[in-house]
């Protein structure tokens, strides 16, 4: 029986309480009433749980691996006796991850029967099923609405009247002067009376119907369901003879685990600054971590989600909103090469003799010779100072082929060792080959050697073997991943007899600590494996430990353009010297026993070198002024008939540096690594390049002022034809000095036999002209002879014109050998020509 009256609640198991507050109907003009619909619900009885769910066992978890892409892999691992049933609890944002990777084994000649869920649709598509067109939110107009054509009581006082609900309407009425607004409802009984009821707070309604009823029930059920807690409870059905073991493991979603490190600089000079590294770890899934073994992996395998648990129904993408984060702290690449480098070989022919005089040229990506040197006599060359890129050498001796060895990658402090062998042949033969990568200097080969034998295809991640009693017991050796021996945090402060606490003692509690974690290479993946078993509730957090080593670090002062201040930043130029691999995160900087700072930093690798900035320095002021020098040629090179003279565009920025403080500074300056530019020889060489930035370092001592000065270059080539310079472009190559005194002889020489075979040019054209004329007066002549047939001057003037016509003819025959002796000089000349430009030949520097 459902209730509804004004003035109160009635509330019971099943049924429906509808509480209409009256509001004091006074002269102040107060609205008439308003209804609130409240609802109330109880849980499902134990007694109506399943009895797969009341009997199954519980199987806990043992082991748990974390990684940086907010996925899990979680093993469970427990015994089972016969058929028996097991269960794990799971929240049902875990469920579709754990449909989709769920692995279950019964290791000892069991069989899994089978898997069973709670699933639940989404409450809308639920609420459809009812029988009432009730929403998820509703109000007392909508539910009568949803009432139309259910049976009624309406009781006022002490009469009452029952019948089928037809409508609810809002009306307004004046009562005293103040207008109201009341509902009215239509009611039409069984005798077919029709009925308006005025909804006052003295009215109740009543359903009369079992049916509806029992659909009001559900609908507060389902509404009740949503604020119940997100558990989904996975049943395993096992079939089999006695006491077995059963391993279950999935891969679920799970907060990403973070990295926080401390790194305490020390007080005394010599020392190396301790680097304390945290993991911070969540538990937010159905299960409590009860004394697991936990790995944490810094890496990101592929992984997505499929709703898999959720009966599916089509409906069109939602899309969100880009979302855009901005930080303001700065994390700064690591070096791509560590400074300037070179090439050095030998060069020999094929049957190993070495050749002397061999032209050896580099170009860079762009196509500019950037550099050039030669075989001395025992076959050697060196090309150095080289920053960083990928060149195109060329090597060329006469009497052999010409090689061209491409993709020379050259930079990082390296000297790139890479012997040639000329085949004989033409030099203008050219045999294409590739720089060979195993030509890198001894050490740096070695260094390549041990970090292949370092990585691993991350095969050991799970592999443990599951054999018996000994998988996974507390003390067992097994061989997953990152095994290791658990050697505790340790390291307590010692007891001085003192309340009190030194610098010293602080320290030797630092140092006497020892991480709670291992770390292990898994090829692309790197893992922490905590030594110690852990135990971390459900809903809560935990702070672990996970690096402790002294590291190298030196104190400078960063400064780059893109700051934007003239203040740079202090900064910790940090090489992880310890073996292991330290994640990406946030870390603080403790100096004076006193914080000083805060940052974030990249991935750093074992062995690299990595800039941590972690404050403002505020005792050092640093100014930059650029300038352009004038283009001037540096380098001329004549062959074949082309000049290639090669120009240069210079640069030169200088910084200017104060130190306001008391203590000497290190200024790291940052400048940019510009396209086609080369740090000039005499600027000194970078201590290290990143892909971006030459990276210098310049000492500033105490309430000093510094200059340092970066000069830099950029060749530009340009091409000439020698047949197509003139006088105008002579000049100017002499006022650019870009050519010797012997080569402006040359080309003046070129120029003469230039100016003779275009004056023969001109006068055999001319010859041309001529006998073109006599060709067109002889078509006059032969047309003037026919008009004059048969006139009386035909004989006079036909002598006349035989006769010029004879003239012309010999001058005809005289004007072609005139033109083939002109030709025959013409092609001499031209062939001299030839010859003085093919034999012109320069390559030198300005």
């Amino acid at each position: 029986m459902f209730t509804i009256k004004r003035y109160g609640c009635v509330l019971a198991v099943g049924l429906l309480a509808v509480c209409w507050e009256a509001r004091s109907q006074t002269a102040s003009s107060e609205r008439a009433t308003h209804a609130t619909l409240a609802a109330a619900a109880v849980a499902p009885a134990e007694s109506e749980k399943s009895s797969d769910e009341s009997t199954a066992t519980k199987l806990p978890v043992r082991r748990v691996i974390l990684y940086k892409a907010g996925v899990g892999y979680f093993e469970h691992l427990g015994r089972v006796q016969n058929d028996q049933s097991i269960r794990i609890d799971f929240t049902s944002g875990q469920l579709n991850d754990v449909l989709q990777s769920l692995t279950i084994l019964d290791l000892n000649g069991g069989r899994i029967a089978g898997v069973n869920y709670n699933s639940e649709a989404p409450l809308s598509q639920r609420l459809g099923t009812l029988r009432l067109p009730l929403e998820e939110t509703t109000d007392i107009s909508k539910f009568y609405g949803a009432l139309r054509g259910a049976r009624l009581e309406v009781s006022s006082g002490k009469s009452s009247i029952t019948g089928r609900l037809l409508s609810v309407e809002r009306k307004t009425r004046v009562s005293g002067g103040t207008t109201l607004e009341v509902d009215l409802a239509t009611l039409v009984s069984d005798s077919g009376e029709v009925h308006s009821v005025e909804l006052t707070p003295a009215v109740s309604v009543r359903l009369a119907e079992s049916d509806v009823s029992g659909e009001v029930s559900r609908y507060l059920s389902l509404l009740s369901s949503v604020r119940q807690q997100d558990i989904r409870r996975m049943t395993i059905d096992t079939t089999g003879t006695g006491d077995r073991q059963l391993y279950v493991s999935y891969i679920s979603e799970v907060p990403v685990w973070k990295t926080t490190y401390r790194i305490v600089l020390p007080s005394k000079s010599g020392e190396s600054p301790l680097l304390q590294g945290w993991a911070i770890v969540d538990n937010t899934v159905g299960e409590d971590w009860d004394n697991v073994e936990l790995s944490l992996v810094a890496g990101a395998p592929q992984s997505f989600i499929q709703q898999l648990s959720q009966p599916y129904y089509a409906r069109r993408p939602i899309l969100g909103l880009p979302e855009l984060a901005q930080l303001s702290p700065q994390t700064h690449e690591s070096a791509m090469l560590g400074g300037i480098g070179g090439l050095s070989g030998v060069v020999t022919d094929p049957s190993g003799a070495v050749i002397a005089g061999a032209d050896i040229k580099v170009y860079s990506e762009s196509g500019g010779m950037v550099a050039t040197s030669a075989s001395d006599g025992q076959g050697q060359y060196e090309v150095g100072d080289l920053p960083a890129g990928n060149y195109r050498v060329v090597f060329s001796r006469l009497g052999f082929k010409s090689v061209d060895l491409e993709n020379v990658s050259l930079g990082g402090g390296r000297a790139l060792d890479q012997n040639i062998r000329l085949e004989i042949g033409s030099v203008a033969q050219t045999v294409t080959v590739e720089a060979t990568a195993d030509s890198v200097q001894a050490e740096s080969a070695e260094m390549g050697a041990a970090a292949n034998g370092r990585a691993g295809s991350g095969s050991r991640l799970g592999s443990n073997g599951y054999s018996g009693r000994n998988y996974r017991t507390g003390g067992g050796s097994g061989g997953g991943v990152g095994a290791g021996v658990g050697y505790g945090t340790g390291g307590g402060l010692p007891n001085r007899g003192s309340a009190s606490l030194n610098a010293n003692s602080i320290n030797a509690a630092r140092d006497a600590m020892s991480a709670a974690a291992s770390g292990l290479d898994l090829g692309d993946l790197f893992e922490y494996k905590l030594k110690d078993r852990v135990t971390i509730r459900k809903n809560e957090s935990a702070l672990v430990p996970i690096v402790q080593a002294h590291v190298d670090a030196e104190k400078v002062s960063l400064w780059n353009t893109s700051l934007g201040s003239a203040r740079p930043l202090r900064a910790l130029w940090l090489t992880n010297s310890s073996p292991l691999t330290l994640d990406s995160g946030s870390f603080s900087v403790l100096e004076g026993e006193a914080f000083a700072g805060e940052g974030l930093t990249d991935a750093i690798k074992p062995g690299e070198k990595r800039l941590l900035s972690y404050a403002a320095d505020l005792g050092v002021r640093i100014s930059r002024i650029a300038t352009s020098g004038p283009q001037r040629v540096t380098h001329v090179r004549i062959e074949h008939g082309v000049m290639i003279q090669t120009s240069e565009l210079r640069q030169e920025t200088t910084y200017t540096l104060h130190n306001d403080d008391t203590t000497p500074r290190t200024v790291l300056i940052e400048h940019p690594l510009l396209d086609g530019w080369i740090i000039s020889t005499d600027t000194p060489k970078p201590d290290e390049t990143t892909s971006s930035a030459y990276r210098f370092k310049v000492p500033v001592d105490a309430k000093e002022s510094a200059t340092f000065v970066v000069r830099e270059s950029k060749p530009l080539a340009t091409n000439y034809q020698i047949g197509g310079i003139d006088e105008d472009q002579l000049k100017l190559f002499i006022s650019q000095k870009s050519i010797n005194p012997d080569v402006e002889a040359a080309f003046r020489k070129i120029i003469e036999q230039k100016a003779k075979v275009a004056s023969l040019e001109d006068e055999s054209t001319k010859r041309d002209d001529e006998s073109k004329a006599i060709y067109d007066d002889q078509q006059r002549i032969r047309e003037n002879l026919k008009a004059l047939k048969g006139s009386p001057e035909e004989r006079a003037l036909t002598e006349r014109y035989t006769k010029q016509l004879d003239d012309q003819e010999n001058r005809l025959q005289a004007l072609q050998r005139e033109s083939a002796d002109l030709e025959r000089q013409h092609e001499e000349a031209q062939a001299e020509l030839d010859k003085m430009i093919d034999r012109l030949t320069l390559d030198a520097s300005i």
